[in-house]
């Protein structure tokens, strides 16, 4: 199983332009565009899986440079996904000092 980053692609593509721009070079197990939490929209970026590693690899080095939708794609394999720490951000402590 190959997980492959899209990079730069264009703000109105969907899962399944991911998944069909891909399905053109093999079987796609799954296709993902990131989208913002806050806002639902495209952050520009996805994931594609595709279990064939040739497929995969012939993929990356068709659609790496390729522009789809007047973007040029940045096709690579991805880097696994390290681990942040969770709660995002320093917090101050200190609660206010009220009268004993």
């Amino acid at each position: 199983m190959t997980n492959i980053y899209v990079g730069n692609i264009s703000f109105q593509s969907s899962d399944a332009d991911l998944e069909q721009l891909f399905g053109e070079f093999g079987q796609v197990d799954r296709a993902n565009v990131v989208m913002d939490r806050q806002t639902g929209r495209s952050r520009g970026f996805g994931f594609v899986e595709m279990p064939d590693d040739g497929e995969a690899q012939k993929a990356i080095a068709e659609l790496n440079g390729k522009e789809v939708d007047g973007r040029t794609l940045t096709v690579n394999v991805a880097r696994p996904r390290t681990e942040r720490p969770a709660g995002g951000g320093m917090r101050r402590g200190g609660g206010g000092g009220g009268r004993y």
